[in-house]
Parts: C-alpha cells; sequence; structure tokens
C-alpha cells in the first residue's frame, strides 16, 4: 500500500512540473514582443526618408518630428543626419521621396519669442532647438527627444484617430507651446490658416495648403491638459489683439500655461479632411492618459507584427525584418472620419459606407510587394482600399495613379490600381464590386490621356511623342494583360482578346541587337540614337521612369517565358541577366535620376523598377542563380541602422521585398497569384493565416554560405518547383528547404510546369 502512495505522489509531482513547464512555454511564447525588435530610425539617413514618429497600423495620424530643412532627405520632415528641431507636425510620408504634408506643428518651449520675425528659413524660426540622438527614443507607436535649448522632455503617441503629447518642462520654468501653421517645408506652401480659441483648453483651426497635393484642406482640434492662461495670436506677420480667432494665409500661435502645479503638459489633437466639427468627433473623448495609450499603440503594432513571425540566431537580422514589417503597414492611411466622411480634391464630401477609406496610395511601388502582402496579412484592407479606388473612378471616370490625402497627383507611369484589383479578385478577397471594378478598368485603358493615345493608335508609344515611353509602354502592356483576365473571368471574350493583343505591346520596343527595350519612331523603322543603356534622364527627355535600359528591359512580368524566347533561349537570356549585376555601376548622362540607388552592377535595388528580376533566373531554369542574387540584395541592400535602406522606402514597397525576401519567397507577378522561390534567411517563418491556420517555411542548415536549395518538401511531400500559389499557402502547411553551400542546379527544373 505504501508503495501505491508513493507512485501516485510520484505521478502527481511529474504531473505538476509537466503542466508548470507547459504553462511556462506558453507564457513565453504568448509573451512575445515583435514591437521590441522595431526600430523606426532605420531608414531615416541616407535616401530611405522614412520618420521616427509615432502612429498605429495605417493609422489617420503620423505625429512625427521635423527638422526644417527644405531638401530631398528631408521628405519626410526628419533626417538622422540633423541636430535641429522645430517642431512636432501630425501628417508625415513614409519614404516616398516626395516633400509634402508636416501639417498642424506644435512646439514645446520655455520663453516667450517673436512670432512676427520674417521668416525665409528654419535659422530665422525663433522657436527651434537643438537635440541629440542620445536623448531621442522611438518605438512602434511611440517617439520621444529632449529638446535642449528648452529643457522639455516631449513625448508621442497615437491611437486611429488622434495624436497625444507629454511635454515635461524643467521645474518653475515657464510652460508655453507654440501653435505653427504658416511655415512651409519642402514642396508644401499654405494657401489659408485659421486658428480658434474655443474654450480654456480647446482649440480647433485649419490649414489649407499646395503643394504635390493640390488642394489640401486639413481641420485639427487640440485640447491642453490646463487651461489656457494667455495666448498670443499672429497671422500674416503681425499680432492680433483682443480676438479669439484668427484667419490669414499664415497663422501661428503662442499659449501659455501655469507651471506650478505640475511639470507636465499633455495635448491632444485630432485631424479631419471636412471640417473642425468632424475633427473635434474624431478626438479621442476619453482623458488624456498618455501611458494607458502608448501601451495600447504597443500592443496593436504586437498584434498586427505577430502575424508573421520568426526564428535566427541573427539578432540584427530580426531587428531588420520586424522593422520591415512595422515599415508596411504605416502605409496606406486612414483618411475616413469617424463618421465615415472624407474630402475628395473636387471639396465634394464622400461619406463610406461599410468600409474604411484610405489614402497615400502609392501604386506605382506598393502593387509589386506591399499590396501582395497585405492580401496575405491584411486582405480586409485590401478590400476597402479597392473601394477608395472606385470612389475615385467615380468622379473621374478613370482609376488613381497615385493619390495623397484625397488628391490625385499623377506621379509615375502605368496604372497600377489594375493589378492591386486583379489580384484581389483572383486570391479570392471580397467586399468589392468586381463587374463595376472590371468597368472602372476597362474605362481606364480605353481613355486617351497619359499616353494612352498613342499606345492605342501605334501599338506602343513612340519616343518622340511622349517621354519615359519605354517604361509606359511596359506597364500599359502589364495593365492590358491584367484587364484580360478579369474579362476572361466574367465571359467578356471579346475584350479578353483584345486586351491580351494588347498586352503584346513590349514585343514591338524590343531590340533584338542589343537586347534592350528602347525607344521606337512612330512610324516603326528606327531607334532612337545614339543609344547608352545606361544612361539616364530624370523625367525630361528619358525614354525609362527613373532608370536606364538596363533597369527597365525585364519588365515584363506576365509573359516572361517569351521574353525569355525573344533573347534566344535561357542561355542567352540568363547571360544577359547575369551582365546585369556584374556591368559597372556607371550611371551615365547630364541630369541622372537620384532615385538610382542601391546598385549592384546596374541592377538599382533603391527603385521598384529592379525588385523583380533576380527572381527570372527562376524561369530560364536556373533557379540557383536567383537563390544567390536574392541572397546578395538581402545582404548588402539592407541593415539596422538609420541607412539601413538603399532607397525610397516608398510607403511600404522596399520593406516588402525583404519581408518576403527573407521568408523566401516573391510575388513576381501579383496579379498571377504566385510566388517564385528564392533563398529564405531564416529557419523558420511562420505566416499566421487565421486564429487556427499557419503556414510555415522551414530552412534546415541554413546560414550565410548555406544560401542553396539543396531539396523540398511541402506537406511532407517532395517539392520540385520554383513557385507556389496563394491557394497553396493559406490553406497552410509547411515548406521545408534542406540548404547548402553548393547550388543544386537539379533543383526546381524538374515538373517546374507544374
Amino acid at each position: 500500500m505504501k508503495k501505491i502512495f508513493f507512485y501516485l505522489f510520484l505521478a502527481v509531482i511529474v504531473s505538476f512540473y509537466s503542466c508548470k513547464k507547459e504553462n511556462s512555454a506558453q507564457n513565453i511564447e504568448s509573451s512575445f514582443l515583435p514591437a521590441n525588435f522595431v526600430n523606426p530610425f532605420i531608414g531615416t539617413g541616407g535616401h530611405g526618408h522614412t520618420y521616427p514618429g509615432a502612429t498605429v497600423p495605417f493609422g489617420m495620424l503620423q505625429v512625427s518630428p521635423d527638422n526644417g530643412i527644405s531638401s530631398w532627405d528631408w521628405c519626410s520632415g526628419y533626417h538622422y543626419s540633423d541636430s535641429i528641431m522645430i517642431g512636432f507636425s501630425h501628417l508625415h510620408l513614409s519614404g516616398t521621396g516626395i516633400g509634402d504634408l508636416t501639417d498642424i506643428r506644435l512646439m514645446p518651449i520655455n520663453k516667450k519669442v517673436d512670432l512676427t520675425v520674417k521668416v525665409n528659413s528654419r535659422d530665422d524660426l525663433p522657436y527651434k532647438s537643438a537635440y541629440s540622438h542620445n536623448d531621442e527614443k522611438a518605438s512602434p507607436g511611440y517617439y520621444s527627444v529632449h529638446l535642449k535649448d528648452y529643457k522639455v522632455k516631449v513625448e508621442l503617441t497615437s491611437n486611429l484617430r488622434t495624436a497625444f503629447h507629454k511635454y515635461t518642462f524643467a521645474e518653475n520654468d515657464m510652460q508655453s507651446v507654440i501653435l505653427d501653421l504658416g511655415f512651409a517645408i519642402n514642396w508644401d506652401k499654405t494657401t489659408a490658416s485659421k486658428i480658434n480659441i474655443i474654450d480654456a483648453n480647446t482649440i480647433s483651426g485649419y490649414r489649407f495648403s499646395e503643394g504635390w497635393a493640390k488642394n489640401q484642406k486639413v481641420f485639427f482640434v487640440a485640447k491642453f491638459s490646463k487651461p489656457i492662461e494667455k495666448f498670443e495670436l499672429v497671422t500674416d506677420g503681425n499680432y492680433k489683439n483682443d480676438v479669439n480667432s484668427v484667419t490669414g494665409e499664415k497663422s501661428f500661435a503662442q499659449f501659455y500655461f501655469k507651471s506650478e502645479n505640475t511639470q507636465e503638459l499633455f495635448v491632444k489633437v485630432a485631424l479631419s479632411s471636412v471640417s473642425e466639427e468632424n475633427a473635434l468627433e474624431n478626438l479621442s473623448k476619453e482623458d488624456i492618459q498618455f501611458e494607458k495609450v502608448k501601451e495600447e499603440a504597443t500592443e496593436i503594432w504586437n498584434q498586427n507584427l505577430s502575424k508573421i513571425t520568426i526564428e535566427t540566431d541573427n539578432k540584427e537580422l530580426e531587428t531588420t525584418f520586424y522593422t520591415a514589417l512595422y515599415h508596411t503597414q504605416v502605409a496606406p492611411v486612414t483618411f475616413s472620419d469617424v463618421n465615415g466622411e472624407f474630402r475628395k480634391e473636387d471639396d465634394s464630401i464622400v461619406k463610406a459606407a461599410n468600409y474604411t477609406a484610405y489614402s497615400t496610395l502609392s501604386l506605382w511601388d506598393t502593387f509589386r510587394a506591399e499590396q501582395p502582402l497585405l492580401t496575405i496579412t491584411h486582405p480586409e484592407k485590401v478590400s476597402d482600399i479597392i473601394n477608395s479606388m472606385l470612389v475615385y473612378y467615380e468622379a473621374n471616370k478613370k482609376l488613381p495613379v497615385w493619390t495623397l490625402y484625397g488628391n490625385e497627383t499623377n506621379t509615375m507611369t502605368g496604372y497600377h490600381s489594375i493589378p492591386v484589383i486583379v489580384e484581389a479578385y483572383k486570391k479570392g478577397i471580397k467586399g468589392f464590386n468586381i463587374k463595376k471594378a472590371y468597368e472602372a478598368m476597362k474605362t481606364t485603358m480605353m481613355q486617351d490621356d497619359r499616353g494612352l493615345n498613342f499606345y492605342k493608335k501605334y501599338g506602343y508609344i513612340p519616343y518622340n511623342l511622349l517621354d519615359e515611353s519605354v517604361t509606359i509602354t511596359l506597364e500599359y502592356a502589364y495593365n492590358d494583360w491584367c484587364v484580360a483576365q478579369i474579362a476572361k473571368e466574367l465571359g467578356k471574350n471579346d475584350d479578353y482578346n483584345y486586351f491580351i493583343k494588347r498586352s503584346k505591346a513590349y514585343e514591338h520596343i524590343f531590340d533584338a541587337e542589343t537586347g534592350f527595350m528602347r525607344g521606337k519612331n512612330e512610324t516603326g523603322t528606327g531607334w532612337k540614337e545614339p543609344f547608352d543603356p545606361k544612361y539616364s534622364a530624370h523625367r525630361v527627355g528619358a525614354e525609362y521612369t527613373e532608370g536606364n535600359a538596363w533597369q527597365h528591359s525585364w519588365f515584363v512580368l506576365h509573359e516572361p517565358k517569351n521574353l525569355i524566347k525573344m533573347h534566344g533561349g535561357n542561355e542567352k537570356f540568363t547571360s544577359k541577366l547575369e551582365q546585369l549585376f556584374t556591368e559597372s555601376s556607371e550611371i551615365t548622362g547630364e541630369n541622372v535620376s537620384a532615385d538610382i540607388s542601391g546598385l549592384i552592377g546596374q541592377y538599382a535595388h533603391g527603385n521598384e523598377p529592379s525588385h523583380h528580376i533576380a527572381y527570372m533566373f527562376n524561369i530560364a531554369k536556373k533557379p540557383w542563380k536567383t537563390q544567390f542574387w536574392v541572397h546578395e540584395i538581402l545582404k548588402s541592400q539592407y541593415n539596422a541602422t538609420p541607412e539601413g535602406l538603399s532607397g525610397n522606402e516608398d510607403c511600404g514597397q522596399m520593406s516588402a521585398w525583404y519581408v518576403f525576401s527573407a521568408m523566401g519567397i516573391y510575388p513576381y507577378s501579383p496579379a498571377s497569384g504566385e510566388y517564385q522561390i528564392g533563398s529564405p534567411l531564416f529557419k523558420k517563418s511562420t505566416i499566421k493565416i487565421s486564429e487556427k491556420i499557419t503556414f510555415t517555411i522551414k530552412a534546415e542548415n541554413v546560414s550565410d554560405e548555406n544560401i542553396y536549395i539543396q531539396s523540398a518538401k511541402l506537406n511532407g511531400k517532395d517539392f520540385n518547383r520554383t513557385t507556389i500559389t496563394h491557394k497553396e499557402l493559406m490553406q497552410g502547411g509547411t515548406l521545408q528547404f534542406v540548404m547548402g553551400k553548393q547550388p543544386n542546379k537539379k533543383w526546381g527544373i524538374i515538373n517546374d510546369e507544374n
């Protein structure tokens, strides 16, 4: 009997510790906080053009510091090389290379300043301050810095539609805040502004401006935690006394607060494109609880960043990956107010019914990998983005090119809202009207604007009739192919035949003698001469958009096998493709595009037209070369420093390339519904498809040397192809690679048509 009790006791003890160990493991897993690995300063140096400030995933506000310099590298308002601060504004662009926004700027200071001084540059601003990176911190949803000149610690956080400021002043110092609606940087120019004192704690107003967005109207409400003891209002260089409201072209204000009770001053700010009333409705109703909002923002980021998790022993890679994933979720941005309303560029007010309207649609960039990533991580937002595009179509009878704050900028080439729509439909994403979307796509591609008149007449765009003719022709060809796919799905056979025929436009501009896509005249009898494939001209007198013939001659996403055939077969094609990476990196011309960056030979990873190219070796039956060059790009073009991006972040595209490629897959032709396979960086990557479904990519023996795929299995069965479908991914399972130092030139070749 004693033995029985002993064994029962032993069993209980073992069971207790087993449960404790299991619960401990679950706690460790549940406490994984990917936001801890994010460094928002990555990309704020070099030409990355990112901002370090606070936002939440796809948030309406991006409350971030402004240095006040008007220069390309300061397009986001901030550059890591700087050490002067002029304030903290509420709208910023992530890595576009475009200088716009930075609206509604607050600056805490500890003295009275003269706001009527004439300002030609930031050097003239009486409220600028020095700061040091040693006194600066940033994490997802949070930013802080110490202003040396005023001995003020600034902390910023945000939720979806409200930004929160916390200012900690030195003991007994004057507590004051500047509101700046006038000083503009980069492309932005104030056209009208208003400041209104609503009550002792609340102000409102607006700032209208023109720049890249020609008709930008930003309304705001700000509420302070303390009553305003005194205020001074200035408009167009003059103080306005004994008034509670001012309007003018450029308006400023200085507010003063009592300092006896506490050193801390809190502010919450909401914006709207519609009205001050809507901004007030957008303003969080709860009392200002800065730490609570900060914690909630961090939790939201942890939830979103946990949709993809990785396992690696390399801490720098971990930081690079999760920061990249973070950057893929700061744009596009929420544009509709809490009541659903938003402003269009013609000043009409629209109400989003059963969807959220989004703006900052950098489609020339993001259709390549950012939008495909969203179809996995945030499919519900993809349908909302498409509905936002269709509202634009209703007003303009064509789909958007690049929308910013409700404005069409018409920046960049092609109509890449089209592949976004087609990809979503083919991947089974619901929530938008495909018949209406098809009408929008067809109508857009049948218009005469932006060179489509020439494209329809000649079958390509002649170089002597329109700049950037080669790039535009290639991109319209892909747009046409995308339209054809939906025409086929909807049984519109005549439309299918028309658009599929037109999608062959690239054949007209391929020069078999040189192996490049080249500018051709309208008679079809001659190429533009002289020809130098390294020559670049930025936008004017150019056949290529932000690049040269080396970089743009590979854009045939829809029929790469035909392109290979036109080159003379796999061997000749891959020889030319290899030369792209090994050619000298000299770029010729007197007006070279600054966007050509991140060069490996003539391959320019710092700009989007190159992003699919390394995966073309797969299609030419040399996947080991894809594996080599993808790994080389991952290794050389990204790191965990402020200079960690080799070119414009472009609203998540640069980072989305990294997220996909580091996992080992890439959406070569987004509208195809397939992913090309490259060279995974991590031991394990897990994509959370749903609460019950995950897709895992494992790479056995992976290391800096072991970059080549030796063999693979999908869900335990041999896998010998270089593509995997979106459907396979979404069903969940495991893709297992065995990696090695030497290429296996047989893997991925047999049955690669399946």
